[in-house]
């Protein structure tokens, strides 16, 4: 009976300790996140000029999940923007903001205008998310906004590269890139609206 009671004590010490010890390890992680993403830079801090030639701050969308997409007139993805649109017109009063910036870096299929973008946009498509003026989103000019999105030691979550265009960047309430999105996935893919419900 004594080694029964020793036994049960032990192993009633040793869960104890292992709970202290799990505790102890989540705190740590908790703030190691925590610490992370006071450092990580948020994409608050961009001002950007519209296709109209307007300004946009992005400090405006605070509080709001965006998923940020590089576009293109001429593309076999291009038909992503009636997707892009039928997203935005479902959950834009739901704190959700689509932000489309046109680029010229894949095969050349942006040539266009900042104006002749906007007419093709509204003409085809009836876009009427939030469209920037033409950037570039990779190589030596690449815009600020793309250095942040794919260098982790500016967003805090990967490096990435932007591979074609319609690829898709998730970034949640508090302006920090969350998940990067492949191009040939649609915006009306079930982890996307999960992501903006959730």
């Amino acid at each position: 009976m004594k080694k029964i009671f020793i036994l049960v004590l032990t192993i009633s010490m040793v869960s104890c300790c292992g709970k202290k010890e799990n505790k102890v390890l989540a705190a740590a992680t908790e703030f190691s996140l925590e610490k992370n993403q006071q450092e990580m830079e948020n994409i608050y801090q961009f001002k950007v000029k519209t296709l109209s030639e307007d300004d946009f701050d992005f400090s405006s969308l605070k509080g709001k999940k965006v998923m940020v997409v590089n576009t293109a007139s001429k593309c076999g993805l291009t038909p992503q923007y009636e997707d892009l649109q039928k997203l935005y017109d479902t959950y834009k009063d739901n704190n959700f903001v689509i932000v489309g910036f046109p680029a010229n870096n894949f095969a050349k299929q942006e040539p266009g205008t900042n104006k002749e973008i906007a007419e093709f946009c509204q003409l085809n498509y009836g876009v009427t998310f939030p469209m920037m003026s033409k950037i570039s989103v990779k190589g030596n000019d690449m815009h600020p906004i793309y250095q942040f999105l794919t260098q982790k030691e500016k967003n805090g979550l990967e490096d990435s590269e932007v591979t074609w265009n319609f690829q898709k960047y998730l970034i949640d309430e508090n302006g920090h890139v969350v998940k990067v999105i492949d191009p040939k996935t649609l915006p009306t893919d079930e982890a996307i609206i999960s992501w903006i419900k959730g």
